[in-house]
């Protein structure tokens, strides 16, 4: 086989289309949106090199439009986990034995196909099944997957250079990268097609083969995803792609010999549950396996006295409302120094009041629907409970309707108690919680923030004194895995900030980085002695 080190295209980050009036992109996505609601497709699971019906199917619904049938998907049982185990493995020999350049450019290729071809049929198919708005699909869907895509090939490259330094004469010192032994789980969330096309495709690229399971509200972005790869040249059996519960999944997983590592995106409750049967069949495993998890969080903007109402303002409403909330980073609990609330309350209301909310087809629209009936009645309970307590002031929003949609309009509390039950607890969706404290105990409010919430994903303070933001970077410096200063909490970007949070958060390995790629491989030294020695005594035993 012929050899060479090569060097793989600069990644750089994805220009982000505005989708302005009169544009191309523009009307291109308005095609692609018509298309998908024109027809019912079939989805299926893809195991192996085949397409898998079944004659048990589930249904996608829009969420700002239940009652429109988008596709039927085939739901699989425990003989299809099975079945693609068994597929992943028989692909694994031929997969991570090809020289590494053919996988970075399979998956070039594909990054390249979104940015193309395919880039309106995914953002649609993203804006119809997961009631995303048009800017917030594009900067998922279509920029952020290629650039998962392109920079991790670059950080597999990296990874492949790193060498020992030293190898004394007559000695060479190597190190190589080796797949894991078996294969890796990917069990991918709802919120963020680009983390369901990150989360298999990151342990792939590193020569594992993968099981895969979307959630349920993410199959018609993910049937997509599964034809882009196809399209790029992935071989069969390296991704399979399964619809099953996840009991179902996890019964058959997590009690297989070649299980080898699961990489997860969901909440902190199934991730717990999760490791935690993994350590009861820890002697089950061939391999100890490897355990990469980004859970909830709880997201905090701290406002200091010496904040920009304006950039305060923003900032807060862009990361409590964009996408409904539905952000892992969502802001979800606000701190307001007593000095600047009023103005600060002045202009979000203003903002606020201007706010459209419907379907996604519709580009006026700022807001759309949460995900499913099942968090549509979680927040509406937050909110009522909310209306009944004395210690809580709602002071904009309020309101649910789901007649047609999962609609919950975008709900801001102000509380009298730092520690009330929506500070606390994760929510996800568009329901914001204020307090506001005296700016003579900044100091306090710290201690608040820090210690209020399981979490530690995302946070933010706002403000021009210097030395409070140093003591606020210090202070908080565990209560955030990604911190921001004078910014919203959302909008990481790849190959820039890599995403993840410690504590109740997950792992913090860093999707994004060459930290997370990391744990998709198992090193092997290698030492080689060119003249060996031919006697087994030292110079210390001589007389």
């Amino acid at each position: 086989m012929l050899k060479g080190f090569f060097n793989v295209p600069a990644p750089v980050n994805e220009t982000i289309l505005g989708y302005a009036p009169g544009s191309k992109e523009r009307e291109l996505l308005k095609e692609a949106l018509a298309d998908g609601r024109s027809k019912v497709i079939d989805i299926p699971m893809y195991i192996g090199g085949e397409e898998v019906f079944t004659e048990e199917k589930g249904k996608v619904t829009p969420p700002h439009d239940h009652q429109h049938l988008l596709a039927n998907y085939s739901k699989g049982s425990k003989n299809h986990v099975t079945m693609a185990i068994d597929a992943a493995l028989a692909a694994k020999a031929d997969w991570e034995n090809l020289a590494w350049e053919h996988r970075a450019a399979i998956f070039l290729r594909a990054a390249d196909l979104i940015a193309g071809p395919y880039r309106y049929k995914l953002n649609a198919a993203t804006m119809l099944g997961q009631s995303k708005n048009a800017y917030q699909a594009e900067i998922d869907a279509a920029c952020e997957l290629i650039d998962f895509l392109r920079f991790n090939v670059s950080y597999m490259t990296e990874i492949y250079k790193q060498q020992p330094p030293v190898s004394p004469r007559g000695t060479w010192n190597r190190l190589e990268q080796r797949p894991l032994e078996g294969f890796v789980f990917a069990l991918t969330p709802f919120n963020f097609t680009a983390i369901a096309g990150n989360l298999p495709t990151s342990a792939a690229m590193m020569g594992n083969v993968v099981v895969w399971k979307p959630a349920n509200t993410q199959i018609y972005a993910a049937n997509v995803l599964m034809q882009i790869f196809r399209e790029a040249g992935l071989p069969d059996g390296v991704i399979n792609l399964v619809y099953v519960s996840g009991p179902d999944a996890g019964d058959v997983i997590f009690a297989h010999p070649d299980f080898a590592g699961i990489h997860f995106t969901g909440s902190t409750g199934v991730f717990q549950d999760i490791w935690k049967t993994i350590g009861n069949n820890i002697h089950k495993y061939k391999t100890y396996p490897r355990i990469v998890g980004e859970t909830g969080g709880k997201d905090f903007i701290l406002i200091h006295g010496s904040a920009n109402p304006e950039v305060s303002s923003t900032a807060i409403i862009r990361g409590a409302f964009e996408y409904q909330g539905q952000k892992c980073s969502a802001a979800s609990r606000v701190y307001i120094a007593k000095s600047v609330w009023p103005e600060i309350k002045k202009l979000m209301l203003r903002d606020l009041a201007t706010f459209k909310m419907g379907g996604t087809e519709d580009f006026s629209n700022f807001i759309n629907a949460v995900i499913d009936g099942k968090s549509f009645n979680s927040l509406a309970k937050y909110i009522d409970a909310a209306k009944k307590d004395k210690g809580v002031e709602i002071i904009a929003g309020g309101n649910y309707d789901n007649s047609k949609g999962y609609f919950i309009e975008p709900t801001v509390l102000v509380v009298d108690d730092p520690k009330y039950t929506t500070m606390c607890e994760e929510l996800f969706g568009p329901v914001l919680t204020i307090f506001v404290y005296d700016d003579k105990d900044f100091d306090k409010t710290l201690d608040i923030i820090d210690s209020t919430s399981i979490y530690a994903l995302t946070g933010a303070v706002i403000g021009q004194d210097r030395y409070a933001l140093e003591k606020a970077t210090h202070k908080l410096r565990n209560a955030a895995g990604n911190f921001y200063i004078n910014d919203k909490c959302t909008g990481a970007v790849v190959g820039q900030q890599p995403f993840g949070g410690a504590r109740g958060s997950g792992t913090n390995d860093k999707a994004g980085s060459m930290i997370n790629l990391l744990r998709w491989v198992s090193p092997r030294t290698i030492k080689e002695t060119f003249d060996p020695p031919k006697d087994y005594r030292y110079p210390f035993l001589a007389e």
